[in-house]
């Protein structure tokens, strides 16, 4: 059994983790490219930072970002910054947000909050919400973290997660069905039966699978019926 405030210390031995693989990088490090294109490893830690303060400003009823621009503006300043400033920003950002986890009690987690673009959720959903982002962005990194590191525990969640979030999304045409090497079996994309794209089975591991549904890999170690469908970006 999951709770919000069980998630909430998964995520603290998370960040802790990062936190001290990141202390070993040095500013030539920190500015090179990361797994994600486009971004160094600065621009990967600048953004856990500011979202951080984002999800507090999501607990306190504020919008989560001033705009998109600001969002992005933000990432881009304090990504040059020095490592010594990253992890110390990221260290706070992350207190306060552990901070505002801690206030909130049984009642107050089934609230209906708002995060970016519209989506709403509850606020219990927000500590497994940014455990995601440490553990995708501890891999993004690049710094020998990889995604057979993952603990099992976040793999089952995040699979079923990514079932859920990509079940019936208009940009799948295919119904697709997941089967894990542990038997357990769901399915995502179009409905069964009313896809025009028609079904396609992918099998493999469950960390294979999530590091193919988070788009952190094309699909390497899994096995499929047909070619495996493309994913809309997250």
């Amino acid at each position: 059994m999951t709770s919000p405030a069980h998630d909430a210390e998964l995520l603290k031995a998370s960040t802790e983790r990062l936190l001290n693989a990141a202390a070993k990088l040095d500013p030539a490090t920190l500015s090179e490219p990361s797994q994600l294109p486009g971004w160094t490893r600065g621009h990967v830690l600048a953004h856990l930072a500011r979202n951080a303060d984002a999800l507090v400003n999501v607990l306190a009823g504020r919008p989560m970002y001033a705009s998109a621009e600001a969002r992005e503006s933000d990432i881009e300043r304090d990504a040059p910054r020095a490592p010594d400033v990253q992890l110390d920003d990221l260290r706070t950002g992350a207190e306060r947000l552990d901070a505002a986890f801690a206030e909130e009690d049984g009642e107050s987690w089934q609230r209906t909050v708002e995060l970016r673009n519209g989506v709403t959720d509850l606020a219990a959903s927000l500590p497994f919400r940014r455990w995601i982002e440490i553990e995708l962005h501890h891999v993004d990194l690049g710094i020998g973290y990889t995604l057979e590191d993952l603990p099992g525990a976040f793999v089952d969640r995040e699979l079923e997660n990514m079932a859920k979030r990509f079940s019936r999304h208009p940009g799948i045409p295919e119904a697709i069905e997941l089967r894990a090497e542990d038997g357990r079996v769901l399915h995502t994309g179009a409905a069964p039966g009313t896809a025009p794209g028609g079904q396609v089975i992918v099998s493999g591991s469950p960390t294979a699978l999530v590091g193919w549904l988070t788009g952190r890999t094309t699909g390497s170690g899994l096995s499929a019926r047909g070619s495996l469908p493309a994913l809309p970006a997250l």
